[in-house]
């Protein structure tokens, strides 16, 4: 009695319901009854590989199955999806090389069943699995891998499996075995490298459409074929025969189903590529199918568009869809997801937005997609348009997950913020929409997580709504009672960071002293036995510029070295802010004298913390040494730097050293090298004494951005030309810059 394939239907079984644990003793009694393995045996035990993320199963299992069987199509066929599955692209790409040595030879053939099932000509016979040197079986009790157990041939190094006459199926190897020395000599990254340089960028699309790149697509592909993995390598001399010509002719004779097989190993590949970020190879393998005559479907213009993004960037893959386009092919709606995705992280709001409008299917994983876009939306404040892209979710009922709702919180948890502090009216409104949004989780069975409560309560601090922000900690803690203990340092951080910046005082009805609201929150941090960081400590130190209390920031200091922090640039900027608020400018002066010593790393927002205490005051002593100290340390002004020495000068009616201190600081905001300032004058100067009335908006359009200092910059050289001041391009010589250093040195 025949029982392969009652063992084959229970090992199917086991697959489709997970149920690992039984797989062994099916192999066990397949052994003692002396059952053999069939092609179907083999291809239920390579689902069991890749369901468990197995490589060394499958190669495993490719010894096996080669040992007995001379590989038919639809076995290369299942081992090239197995291949593309698990990212072994070498192996992937050996294998495909055999199915298209079948097809050319024309000793493949398929029919399709009457169920509609691809079957081939070749007869089936099992094969007996008691063998003295090979007797291995699966070992499936550790359920997080798939592993063989027995007596395997031990290698050391890379085990070379070629594929012999038995193996290969055909009879040219005695033959191609003289080639061997004169195609190993060839290097595959020269050659590639080689052709590549000729089909780069717009080249190869151009090329490609006018058919000009096809007598090289075999060259690249030949090139990269030789492989070698520690269980699969293909020789070069193997495929000799597949040349462009032969190829293209031997294809034309095939069946359809075997083409079909050949596209879907063909697209598995690509796929694959896409996957592991390795556009070269799916590049090679697009222009193989086009040099074979085998059209590419829209699957396979939808991984090649998923690799060209990985590889070169989104702009790159839009030419892919534009190629799609002239040749009236529809991408999938996966193509436009992914070109969404694409634009989305590069900020290309109006392209994301475009390509998302025109996915049409409702499929679960398509809300990553939007959430990408909803991100971006957050990130360029732009909630009106991500109101746009909920539309478009809820019109295509796709269910929204966790992280949707973490960015909503983001986007619609504040109303005024950054522009304007919160008041009533718009307290009002984020109390309605984090209900609405609240509301909507619970209608679709979804709880709070660390993040979204993390986007609420830093949402609810901005807008300055303490209580409620307050009331979600407790919330917090309640609901991620097993959340890590950094994470909850982190919200406290939140909270803390939110009270110094409102300055929220409680007043105790038992004490006379008034005592800030973020001691008592820090208090109960350390009562509950939390770690603070380096940042906790930064916001309490700042919190005493509110007590003025200079004694209890150095009392948070002693703490946060016990503890084996260091200060660093925000904590000396935290301290300054408590002594200026005493009005101890000389304090902060020696303070940041201390940092230099220290080697601390200072920064612009450092300076600019003295500088604005220093224009409130109007102490232009200060003011100057402070910016004289900036450009000693090399250290770039900012538009508020600019600001504040500015404004200091205006309003103590110095306005000629007001306009001579913005020339020279907006000069430096270009560049503090005398040099690159000599090598940009005839560019920008060009701008600032044009009298063209768009100049100015060009100016703005052209440096928008990582250049908006720039542009500002240029704009306040601008506007001194047009008061009549003559603009000198070596800020060092002006007289105010003169009298400041000489100030400092003395």
């Amino acid at each position: 009695m025949h029982y392969a394939p009652m063992f084959n239907i229970f090992l199917s079984g086991c697959w489709s319901s997970k149920s690992f644990n039984h797989v062994d003793r099916c192999l066990e009694l397949m052994e003692n009854q002396l059952v053999g393995k069939s092609e179907i045996t083999h291809w239920e035990l390579l689902k069991l590989a890749v369901l468990q993320r197995n490589l060394s199963a499958v190669h495993e299992i490719w010894k096996e199955y080669t040992r007995y069987y001379s590989p038919s199509v639809i076995m290369l066929r299942k081992f090239i999806w197995c291949y593309a599955k698990l990212g072994d692209l070498d192996s992937g790409n050996a294998a495909l090389k055999h199915l298209l040595v079948l097809a050319r030879q024309g000793s493949a053939s398929l029919s399709i069943s009457g169920t509609g099932n691809y079957q081939s000509s070749a007869v089936d016979i099992p094969i007996p699995t008691k063998e003295k040197s090979y007797e291995k079986r699966f070992s499936l009790d550790n359920l997080s891998s798939l592993t063989f157990e027995g007596n395997p041939e031990k290698n050391e190094g890379p085990v070379e499996v070629s594929m012999d006459e038995s193996s290969m199926g055909h009879h040219s190897i005695m033959k191609n075995l003289e080639l061997k020395k004169s195609f190993e000599s060839q290097s595959k990254l020269n050659i590639i490298d080689a052709l590549l340089l000729k089909i780069n960028g717009n080249t190869f699309f151009n090329e490609l459409g006018k058919g000009r790149c096809i007598p090289v697509a075999h060259t690249i592909f030949d090139g990269a074929v030789r492989i070698d993995s520690s269980n699969f390598q293909v020789k070069q001399e193997d495929f000799s025969e597949l040349s462009s010509g032969k190829m293209k002719q031997g294809l034309e004779m095939t069946s359809c189903p075997l083409k079909n097989l050949l596209r879907w190993s063909f697209n598995d590949m690509i796929h694959a590529c896409a996957q592991s970020n390795n556009y070269q190879m799916a590049e090679q393998l697009f222009l193989q199918m086009l040099d074979i005559g085998l059209k590419p479907s829209e699957h396979t213009y939808d991984g090649f568009v998923k690799a060209a993004i990985e590889g070169k960037g989104v702009d790159y893959g839009m030419k892919v869809v534009k190629m799609m386009q002239e040749r009236n092919i529809k991408p999938y709606n996966n193509t436009f997801a992914v070109l969404s995705v694409g634009y989305s992280r590069t900020l290309e709001l109006d392209m994301a937005e475009s390509f998302s409008n025109k996915i049409s299917d409702k499929l679960p994983k398509n809300i990553h997609t939007f959430n990408t876009l909803l991100a971006a939306c957050g990130f360029m404040d732009e909630p009106e348009r991500a109101v746009r892209v909920l539309a478009k979710i809820k019109r295509l009922k796709i269910k929204l997950n966790i992280r949707t709702y973490e960015l909503m919180f983001t986007l619609f948890g504040t109303v005024n913020v950054p522009y304007e502090r919160g008041n009533i009216l718009s307290h009002m409104d984020v109390t309605k929409r984090i209900g609405a949004i609240e509301m909507d989780m619970m209608k679709n069975g979804i709880h709070h997580s660390y993040a979204s409560m993390k986007n609420l309560i830093r949402a609810l601090g901005s807008e300055g709504m303490i209580q409620d922000m307050l009331r979600y900690l407790d919330i917090a803690e309640n609901l991620l009672w097993q959340t890590d203990a950094h994470q909850t340092n982190d919200l406290y951080n939140i909270v803390l960071h939110a009270l110094v910046k409102a300055k929220e005082v409680s007043r105790l009805l038992n004490s006379a002293v008034n005592r800030h609201k973020a001691i008592e929150v820090f208090r109960s941090m350390r009562s509950c036995g939390l770690p603070a960081n380096v940042a906790t400590y930064n916001i309490m130190i700042e919190c005493c510029s509110m007590l003025k209390c200079f004694k209890s920031a150095c009392a948070i200091i002693s703490l946060m070295l016990r503890e084996g922090f260091y200060p660093q640039t925000l904590t000396y900027t935290a301290l300054i802010k408590v002594l200026l608020a005493n009005e101890d400018f000389e304090g902060a002066l020696n303070l940041l004298d201390q940092s230099h010593s220290e080697a601390i790393q200072l920064d612009v927002q450092l300076f600019n913390t003295i500088l604005r205490e220093a224009y409130i005051k109007r102490r232009i002593d200060v003011v100057e040494l402070v910016v004289e100290s900036m450009h000693r340390e090399k250290i770039q002004p900012n538009p508020t730097s600019l600001w504040y020495t500015f404004s200091a000068y205006v309003e103590s009616d110095f306005h000629s050293t007001a306009m001579e201190a913005l020339q020279v600081l907006s000069m430096r905001m270009i560049s503090e090298d005398n040099e690159i300032l000599q090598g940009k004058k005839s560019v920008f100067e060009e701008l600032i004494l044009n009298e063209d009335p768009d100049v100015e908006s060009e100016i703005i359009k052209t440096f928008k951005g990582s250049q908006e200092f720039l542009a500002t910059a240029l704009m306040n050289l601008r506007w001194c030309a047009i008061m009549g001041y003559s603009i000198s391009w070596s800020p060092e010589e002006s007289q105010w810059a003169k009298r400041l250093a000489n100030k400092v040195s003395t």
